[in-house]
């Protein structure tokens, strides 16, 4: 009996950027959850759901996926599910960022979040890698 972890056990653990990550969407989705008025200003009109659903799907979503970067057989699902949230919440993202004062948001953070979309789909992306090596 040995108390050393075995090499498949050790690649098995996120590593401190995917744990880092899991939190950031762990962290995005509670407060969806918690705080949904702030979220629900955001959704641009015309969707097929109420701004408190499409709040509340997104929240569910972050929390599903941040969860799912944990484990690495859910590693790969977490992945494509999370890239596909961050295409679907972008819109909301693009509206904050054509009327800033209307969500109290100084302009510099509503366009600064725009280019920060890509970056974070590629630390998904990576994070997500069945076979994860380093993020």
């Amino acid at each position: 009996m040995t108390l050393l972890p075995s090499p498949r056990a050790e690649a098995a653990r996120p590593t401190l950027g995917v744990l880092l990550l899991a939190a950031l969407f762990v962290g995005a989705g509670t407060l969806h959850v918690l705080t949904p008025r702030f979220f629900d200003q955001i959704v641009p009109p015309g969707l097929p759901l109420s701004p408190r659903a499409a709040t509340l799907l997104s929240g569910a979503a972050e929390l599903a996926g941040g969860l799912g970067l944990l484990h690495p057989r859910t590693r790969p699902a977490a992945r494509w599910g999370l890239l596909a949230l961050l295409v679907a919440v972008f819109p909301a993202n693009i509206y904050m960022a054509q009327a800033p004062e209307r969500f109290q948001v100084p302009p510099a953070v509503a366009w600064g979040r725009l280019p920060l979309q890509p970056l974070l789909m590629w630390m998904v992306w990576r994070a997500g890698r069945a076979a994860q090596r380093r993020l």
